[in-house]
């Protein structure tokens, strides 16, 4: 039979392939500024023009019967003309041409302004003063593994939705430090039987390990690789982003309590290079109900839409171009240092990252803190150690012990550039605090506390010689009173005293060794004064001791 007697059909399954391929992977659709849109019409239009062309210049003939001829032929009736062969071709000369075009052989000096610039500022006056009650201690892979612990508290749940592991995002809710984490149908009838969505999400405190919350009030019904029209993507293309760049959603939650995915948008400023970010669509996980925004119109709860990816990217850019791109002697060109944290400061939040030298390793030249909404800049210029080296020099002190560090915080301790880092035994808990100073990271100060470990490191400072701004410190609290009970315990690296002031009974007082010489001697019914942090009754460590008996010398 002759194939050219059925060409309306033949390209009719073309359209619905086509079709098919959109509605499964919902390209980007632009061509002139997507490498995504170009490739998709370079492949369309090829496809079509080759198939037209096959069809219309040539002759394709099925052979049923015959075995000894073969079972397809085709005979060209004539060549193809330039006009199909310039089709064929024009595309994928477009797609090459732009994507060297905008290469940083090109463009060298936008590839290294991207980022912007800004005056480098001090650290201690910019940095807002850690709150020790504040610290987030939990990371992310605790966090998940919280969640999953609450999941399995609610009988049956666990066999109907999982963790949604990929949309994990710590955020501020409502002024709490948090790690919200989407739950996902788990398989295909479980998403049949629960066409409405999954039941809530999951909270977990970044500050607490005791606070994990299961919130059902608002289901989630849209969520990436969710299925058919309930996928995120596909529902945010269908729904108007068709010649939009969309990339990295993010799961945030309103003060409300409401679940959103924030999806950034950007465009490329330079052919298929170098994305910025220009806004989001925020999308209620529950109704589906959409609205694109501007950097400047987002609402005031959305606290990131720079994807990671973008900025750490722009910072290599800023340092492998610094003096443009024929510079083979590496000179002055910088890095972003292994690894990266969001911080926020001010009621912001922040990328925050250490910059390194080409092939150093442990040393950072300086430090850069970028907002995750408008990419307003700061750079510290302070050398010190990168986060791993941290981490390395945290692990050191309690390698007895075998504990990991959790990937650090940047802190501002009484004036102080300081890592903050959690350290955790082989099964995943928190066993330990410490405390590195960025300047030296030969300094630690670790603890079963934060307060412990604090005293430990500002001890460790005093030690190097290291004044710290007693304006900036923190306002402590102080207690006079006759100790009714004291005793010492040793944990293989540290001694920690336990007092107890008849005075107030209902408090047992933890006082590092290192605080002070007179602990040793201190017996009951001394008269002391203790310093401490302001916080509730229990155990509480203290941050100054004097033994008021020995100075009197009673």
């Amino acid at each position: 039979m002759k194939i050219k007697k059925y060409k309306v059909i033949v390209f009719l399954i073309l359209l619905a392939l086509t079709g098919a391929y959109i509605f499964a992977y919902a390209p980007n659709l632009n061509p002139f500024f997507y490498l995504e849109g170009a490739l998709f019409w370079a492949a369309v239009i090829t496809l079509f023009a080759g198939v037209f062309a096959l069809l219309h210049f040539g002759e394709l003939t099925v052979q049923f019967l015959d075995k000894e001829q073969r079972p397809f032929q085709y005979v060209p009736n004539q060549k193809f003309p330039r006009w199909v062969k310039f089709l064929l071709l024009v595309p994928w000369l477009f797609v090459v041409v732009v994507f060297i075009g905008s290469s940083f052989i090109f463009h060298a000096t936008a590839y290294r302004d991207q980022l912007g610039e800004a005056e480098p500022v001090p650290f201690s006056s910019d940095m807002q003063l850690a709150d020790l009650d504040q610290l987030p201690i939990v990371d992310e892979a605790l966090a998940v593994t919280l969640a999953d612990k609450k999941l399995g508290e609610r009988a049956g749940l666990g066999s109907q939705v999982r963790l949604g592991t990929d949309a994990v995002t710590i955020q501020q809710i409502d002024g709490e430090l948090m790690w919200a984490i989407p739950l996902y149908h788990r398989g295909v009838f479980k998403w049949i039987t629960n066409l409405s969505g999954t039941q809530g999400y999951i909270l977990v405190s970044a500050t607490d390990v005791n606070d994990v919350r299961y919130m059902e009030d608002f289901k989630v019904k849209y969520y990436p690789g969710n299925y058919l029209l309930q996928d995120l993507t596909r529902h945010v293309r269908f729904g108007g982003a068709w010649v939009d760049g969309i990339t990295d959603p993010t799961f945030e939650i309103a003060d409300d309590g409401q679940p959103y995915w924030i999806y950034t948008t950007y465009r490329n400023l330079r052919g298929f290079n170098l994305p910025e970010a220009t806004g989001a669509w925020v999308v209620n996980a529950t109704t589906g109900q959409m609205e694109r925004y501007t950097i400047e119109t987002l609402p005031t709860w959305v606290d990131r839409i720079q994807p990671e990816s973008f900025i750490i990217n722009q910072i290599n850019n800023k340092g492998e171009f610094v003096h443009g791109w024929l510079n083979f002697a590496d000179k002055d060109k910088f890095k972003a240092s292994p690894g990266h944290m969001i911080l926020y400061n001010n009621g912001h939040c922040y990328l925050f990252t250490g910059m390194t030298s080409i092939g150093a390793d442990d040393s950072a030249i300086g430090f850069i803190m970028v907002d995750m909404v408008d990419k307003d800049l700061r750079v510290y210029m302070m050398a010190g150690a990168t986060e791993t080296a941290a981490m390395g020099s945290a692990q050191g002190k309690v390698q007895h012990l075998g504990y990991q560090a959790t990937f650090p915080l940047i802190l501002n301790i009484d004036g102080q550039p300081t890592y903050f880092m959690a350290l955790k035994d082989a099964t995943g808990l928190i066993k330990q605090y410490a405390f590195v100073s960025v300047v030296n990271y030969s300094i630690v100060g670790t603890g079963e506390t934060i307060q412990e470990a604090q005293s430990d490191y500002l001890q460790g400072l005093q030690n190097s010689g290291i004044t710290v701004d007693a304006q900036q410190s923190q306002e402590l609290e102080e207690l006079t009173g006759t100790v009714w009970r004291i005793g010492a315990e040793f944990d293989g690296q540290h001694t920690v005293y336990k007092l107890v002031l008849s005075e107030r009974m209902d408090t047992i007082f933890r006082l590092p060794g290192v605080l002070s010489d007179e602990l040793a001697l201190t017996r009951e019914g001394d008269r002391v004064r203790i310093g401490y942090a302001p916080q509730q009754a229990g155990s509480v460590t203290g941050s100054e001791f004097d033994n008021l008996a020995m100075a009197q010398g009673t």
